[in-house]
């Protein structure tokens, strides 16, 4: 069952890549962060409400809350560098660098959460690095795309979303997964709204456009459904594996890029892509 709830992770957070990058088109991406994470936020706190686990805060652990909280900081971090990245570069590009991120989990789990090393996974690894490779070739030389500044916020979206899972994978064990998804969520929100004070970006909000506003409640909702399928796979499934199977959410982001926006992949990306997916299926085996 867990299996489908990663498949279900995958399915709404390809879809949220797309939503967001037409409603941060006009807005500065850590608002539009920040606005997201508020419909997450009440979404998550309904579910919690809905599945009746509100009443089991109490026999939350220090433990459990600390790295519950790491891993709401560790997402909060992913996200600021994900859209920003998304804002400066085309989807396409951005999105496979961020689900490179699938590479470093599982070799994060097999460090630290004792999840066994087989031949398959090793064979995964390898081939979902060389498809992240080929997939991160430049495709153009438009002039938004010589600033090379997308590159180093999407690897640190990578770096962070491969802690984010590691993290979350222990917080989430002494915890209700839509309880513990609530709780990561007040801590991203806490984050992301103090990063808009900082930088004074908080008076643009009068500025957002309807089509903004609509696109980026839509991401925060498929944001939220993802986030409920991806932390319930995690809670009784293996990370090295769950985390691989969210990452399929590549096709459907490259697959509605190509419809909507209109971004087209070369036959080196194509086939960086179908190694990303043997790689990926690999796993399941």
């Amino acid at each position: 069952m867990w299996i489908l709830y990663a498949f279900g992770s995958a399915f709404f957070a390809g879809i949220t890549a797309i939503l967001a990058k037409i409603g941060i088109k006009n807005v500065d991406s850590n608002l539009a962060t920040a606005i997201r994470t508020i419909v997450i936020l009440i979404f998550s706190w309904f579910m919690v409400f809905i599945v009746g686990s509100f009443n089991t805060m109490v026999n939350l652990t220090t433990k459990t809350l600390v790295f519950l909280i790491l891993s709401g900081i560790s997402t909060g971090m992913s996200w600021l560098c994900y859209f920003k990245a998304l804002q400066l570069g085309n989807v396409n590009k951005v999105t496979p660098i961020d689900k490179s991120s699938t590479i470093l989990t599982m070799i994060l789990a097999m460090i630290f959460l004792g999840e066994s090393i087989t031949l398959f996974k090793v064979i995964s690894i390898i081939l979902i690095g060389i498809g992240t490779y080929l997939m991160i070739e430049r495709k153009d030389d438009n002039k938004q795309e010589k600033d090379n500044k997308w590159l180093i916020f999407a690897f640190g979206s990578a770096i962070f979303a491969s802690l984010t899972s590691i993290l979350g994978k222990v917080g989430i064990e002494g915890v209700e997964s839509n309880l513990g998804t609530a709780i990561r969520t007040i801590v991203v929100l806490i984050m992301a709204w103090l990063v808009v004070f900082v930088t004074k970006k908080q008076g643009e909000i009068k500025s957002v456009d309807k089509k903004s506003w609509k696109f980026l409640l839509l991401s925060g909702l498929t944001t939220g459904l993802s986030w409920l399928c991806y932390y319930k796979a995690l809670q009784d499934g293996q990370a090295s594996i769950v985390v691989p199977i969210d990452k399929l959410s590549i096709l459907v982001t490259i697959a509605f890029s190509y419809i909507i926006l209109k971004e087209r992949l070369k036959k080196k990306s194509i086939m960086g892509l179908i190694l990303i997916v043997i790689g990926t299926l690999l796993l399941l085996i």
